[in-house]
């Protein structure tokens, strides 16, 4: 019989997804939460939702015995567990069996088989699918270990023998490398998974990481759902998915279908899983590992089948058949996903914390985006850095790849670094468009992925034009201090993107304006602009953008490309250090004071404003960028100030 009511033990963008699913089946759902989470949208997507201690995951997303006590608490009869967190935690299954709640994934014993790699390709052995020369024994004697590493040879692989996600992990292409490489694995292993063991394999050169979604019930049958290639990673992590693999010929992929059925079977397979296999350039194949567990990328695979894993997790674990057999289980179209992080790919992809000042994501039919985060949330240092998923949906590749490039130009994260320009490089890139890639694109690419497109002046005009139509009742860039007028002077104006900086001058207005850019004179007239989506002539070409903006930052996409523009003074100071000039705010072009907002002995605060300048045809409002107390007020209304000269001296607040 069908849950009334289950428990998601996660977190974020895969409690929601969950959630959707339980909706739609009249199931209620109830989440947990832990203090950073109080406000997230998987909460508030819930029937209703439980408190379980500190941000820190071992203190609540990671706490047997507070999810069981949530469980209990609201008389849930089964828990789901997402992915990540005890979603393969044996103990955690075994726990739930004994306190009366069904785990919503596989047995205790199938995850405890596939959860030595070193194991689990024993027995994959056994069960006749192929694996990877390697060594996989107990002995982990570092003469022992060389040993190995010779009779294999090398270019060979390090892993670590517990765990996944690329920890303890290092590839080796020369003997001498080989003890150090050995250490460095180890301790990162025992770090992350309290156990350091390895398992030595032979290195594949140009590999493919392809992997077979697999589904079990506890009547004995077993299926797949097809493969997803994942051979886009960065440093052994997923970056972009899809489905159908370009590689893959219909005899390799009957093949590994059937491998991957049969590994199932070998631990009795119930629920959702994923078999994992390496992919060599001969097309021979390998076992790598099992996930024990609904994968990050299911999305794609319910895209091209036209099925809801969830859905299936559901009436498996609540003690259904599979709802079809293997032959009636069909795959239309292309689909691709990618995973959009707060992460800076300039800066070594560090992960990236703070406010998420606006998200956009595409309206369409054939984008899905998972996501757990709103506009207006924060990206906390305590979990995974990912915003969402996003993937599209195509009759063909071709298709899917177009669909994908229009979907990433259409997505905008505000306030915040991202990914973006990764995923967007990856998906223009011709290589990718025909398939040929592997494991290791992205690291020799990496330049060229993040080469952004040069500003044209159709971004520009674009970013103008949508501007002047949506203010056209108030003025443009009234809310933010802005407030160009016409006159045969121009209206100065400086957009940057990246480390470029626009610096261009406009006449007119919403009816049509001109500018010059770069020295050349260039013609806006037809402006339409609706929700976003602009169309004017520029020199009497027809062109059509969509405007993305929150505060003074822009979003332009034309056509497969996006810029993303940032609205800054006209006259930019000189640099006079970041804290001096917050002390003594300067003005960032020469002009007339017309208004003085504080005097001596007012408390001011960052955003406030200090005086409005009149200059260039246009006014600009000086703000505090510190909290501090007014010592003096350097100019009054109707002064002259000259760029960069200090307006006022604020003491900072300690």
């Amino acid at each position: 019989m069908m849950f009334n009511k289950i428990l998601i033990a996660n977190r974020g963008e895969i409690a929601c997804r969950v959630m959707r699913t339980c909706k739609r089946l009249g199931i209620a759902s109830v989440a947990v939460y832990s203090d950073a989470d109080r406000q997230d949208l998987h909460m508030q997507s819930a029937d209703e939702a439980i408190y379980i201690g500190a941000a820190k995951a071992s203190e609540s997303y990671l706490n047997m015995d507070r999810i069981l006590a949530a469980a209990k608490q609201s008389g849930a009869q089964a828990i789901h567990p997402g992915y990540g967190f005890l979603s393969e935690n044996s103990e955690f299954a075994r726990r739930c069996q004994r306190a009366g709640v069904v785990f919503i994934g596989p047995s205790p014993e199938s995850m405890d088989a596939m959860a030595s790699k070193s194991a689990a390709k024993a027995l994959m052995e056994k069960a006749g699918v192929p694996v990877t020369p390697g060594y996989h024994g107990h002995d982990q004697n570092l003469r022992k270990l060389e040993s190995e590493a010779k009779r294999i040879g090398f270019p060979l692989m390090i892993k670590a023998s517990a765990g996944g996600g690329g920890k303890g992990m290092r590839v080796v292409h020369e003997a001498r490398d080989f003890k150090q490489a050995l250490e460095g694995a180890r301790r990162e292993a025992e770090n992350a998974f309290g156990d350091g063991s390895i398992l030595l394999e032979k290195y594949i050169q140009q590999p493919r990481h392809i992997e077979f979604q697999v589904f079990g019930d506890s009547h004995g049958n077993v299926l797949h759902l097809f493969e997803r290639e994942c051979s886009m990673q960065r440093r052994f992590q997923k970056v972009v998915e899809e489905t159908p693999s370009p590689f893959l010929d219909d005899a390799t992929r009957k093949q590994m279908g059937a491998a991957a059925v049969a590994a199932a079977k070998a631990v009795n397979y119930v629920n959702a899983g994923t078999i994992e296999f390496i992919v060599g350039a001969d097309k021979s194949f390998h076992f790598m590992e099992m996930n024990t567990r609904l994968q990050v990328e299911h999305p794609i695979t319910e895209a091209i089948t036209g099925l809801d894993l969830v859905e299936w997790q559901l009436r498996v674990a609540s003690g259904e058949k599979l709802p079809l057999i293997q032959e009636q289980i069909q795959s239309h179209g292309h689909a691709m996903e990618v995973r959009l992080y707060a992460e800076n790919a300039d800066n070594g992809f560090l992960p990236v914390t703070g406010h998420i000042g606006k998200f956009d994501v595409p309206a369409n039919d054939y984008t899905r985006i998972d996501t757990g985060v709103r506009s207006g949330d924060d990206i906390s240092i305590f979990y995974d850095p990912m915003i969402a998923k996003l993937s599209v949906h195509g009759k063909d590749r071709p298709e899917a790849v177009s669909r994908l490039r229009t979907a990433l130009v259409e997505t905008a994260v505000f306030g915040l670094v991202t990914n973006l320009p990764l995923l967007r490089g990856i998906a223009r890139h011709p290589e990718f468009a025909a398939g040929r890639y592997d494991t290791g694109f992205i690291e020799r690419e990496l330049k060229t992925l993040l080469t952004r497109p040069a500003i044209s002046p159709a971004a520009l005009a674009a970013a103008v034009a949508d501007q002047l139509a949506v203010s056209e009742s108030t003025g443009p860039w009234r809310a933010d201090g802005w407030q160009p007028a016409a006159g045969p002077g121009g209206r100065r104006l400086r957009l940057r993107t990246g480390e470029q900086d626009c610096v261009f001058t406009v006449n007119g207005g919403v009816s049509g304006f001109s500018f010059v850019f770069q020295d050349n004179l260039h013609e806006v007239r037809d402006i339409q602009s609706r929700a976003g989506d602009c169309r004017f002539t520029l020199d009497g070409t027809p062109c059509s953008a969509r405007v993305l903006r929150h505060g003074n930052e822009f979003q332009v996409a034309l056509g497969e490309a996006a810029f993303n523009l940032n609205l800054t003074p006209p006259f930019t100071p000189t640099a006079t250090g970041a804290a001096d000039t917050a002390a003594h705010p300067v003005s960032p072009m020469p002009g007339r004071v017309v208004a003085v907002h504080v005097q001596p002995g007012d408390n001011v605060q960052p955003g406030q404003a200090l005086l409005v300048l009149e200059g260039m045809k246009m006014e600009y409002t000086v703000k505090a960028t510190l909290a501090g107390v007014i010592e003096k007020v350097l100019y009054q209304e109707g002064d002259m100030v000259e760029a960069e000269a200090p307006l006022v001296d604020i003491r900072p607040i300690e």
